[in-house]
């Protein structure tokens, strides 16, 4: 009876401890954007999407229209134009390819202010495809292995792109209901958060599906960048979080976001 009063009696003081705590999000400067823009290898159209920031939990962010946005070489100069169908978005022409071994830069100019980041390629390496396996509880499949999450010398990012919309029993639905898209991340670092991540939820595909599998080559910055991001999301609620921080950018000051270059390898398979 008195262990038991004891635990009883800490139970009480530790629900006591508990305050309601009401800390205000700060208001960023008016004049602050948030830039995506990552360039590849790749001859297709390239898109810069710039945003407002936001304060709120799931809330939309308002696209940045109007601004001038421009990526320059020591010899190249490629002005974007704005995507009439999505606002926010700069678009290049459809023969813009990235190479390896220029510097690009990136300039926008937005309601009297100019912001800049500079980016280069790390060149792109062949992989071993992804593994799959069987559900325990039914005839699906879900993604067992895609590539370690540790390597010093060749940092990753993984796009996983999965496709079943054409299979028999589905091409009378919503296409954008049997495909899916997953990331993941090889890094230069392991972080405790990392290894004990919260679970994510398990996606599963039938036999017969598409996987496109593409690895985006990763310089130091931008897999730091992409680090830092992780912890603040996805490893976020773990058995050992870390304090919340501002993400680094390579952007100059007033912008957030990163500017990428990235080679890219991609190879195909069908789920036997």
């Amino acid at each position: 009876m008195r262990i038991l009063a004891r635990h009883i009696l800490f139970l009480i003081l530790l629900t006591g401890c508990v305050k309601e705590a009401d800390l205000p999000i700060p208001d960023q400067p008016a004049s602050w954007i948030v830039v995506d823009a990552t360039l590849t290898d790749e001859q297709k159209v390239h898109a810069v999407s710039i945003t407002m920031p936001v304060t709120g939990l799931n809330e939309i962010p308002k696209p940045i229209t109007g601004a001038t946005v421009l990526i320059t070489t020591a010899d190249s100069l490629w002005i974007l134009t704005e995507d009439p169908l999505q606002p926010g978005d700069y678009l290049t022409d459809s023969l813009f390819v990235a190479q390896v071994g220029h510097t690009y830069t990136l300039q926008i100019s937005h309601a009297g202010n100019n912001f800049s980041a500079k980016a280069e390629m790390v060149p792109g390496k062949v992989f071993n495809e992804l593994t799959y396996k069987k559900n325990e509880g039914d005839d699906w499949y879900h993604i067992d292995w895609v590539a370690s999450a540790f390597s010093v010398d060749n940092p990753a990012m993984w796009e996983i792109l999965i496709d079943w919309s054409t299979l028999p029993g589905f091409i009378t639905l919503d296409p954008a209901a049997c495909r899916a898209r997953l990331l993941f991340f090889t890094l230069p670092t392991i972080d405790v958060s990392q290894i004990f991540a919260p679970v994510m939820e398990q996606t599963s595909f039938p036999a017969g599906s598409i996987i496109n599998e593409r690895r985006y080559s990763l310089t130091p910055g931008h897999a730091e960048f992409l680090r830092q991001l992780l912890l603040e999301t996805n490893w976020q609620g773990s058995m050992f979080p870390t304090a919340n921080a501002n993400v680094i950018t390579n952007l100059s000051p007033g912008a957030l976001g990163y500017f990428g270059v990235c080679a890219v390898t991609e190879l195909s398979l069908v789920v036997e």
